[in-house]
């Protein structure tokens, strides 16, 4: 008779996010795929090109940090539009 339930995992969903620095990413990606043994199935260790859990590539990170359009908000960032009150954008540069 089996106890409790397991967790209900569809194919192609993410089990594991992990965030590290750019020379590090060979130790993750090791840990990742010694870690995928103690899963059942077939598991994939993908490195995305996007910044930490942003939705913003590294490239696209850093041209809007520079200008001034991203506000760090947690392990996320918000995206300030152009558009708004202005005491949200008097004293900025490159808005």
């Amino acid at each position: 008779k089996p106890y409790g339930t397991a967790a209900r995992v569809d194919i192609g969903q993410v089990l594991i996010s992990v965030r590290t620095k750019e020379e590090k990413i060979q130790f993750a990606v090791e840990a990742l795929r010694r870690a995928s043994a103690k899963f059942a199935g077939r598991q994939k260790v993908h490195v995305s090109n996007k910044f930490g859990f942003t939705k913003y590539t590294k490239k696209e990170y850093h041209d809007h940090k520079a200008s001034g359009r991203l506000v760090p908000d947690g392990t996320n960032v918000r995206w300030l539009s152009s558009r708004g009150p202005l005491w949200r954008l008097i004293g900025r540069e490159n808005a």
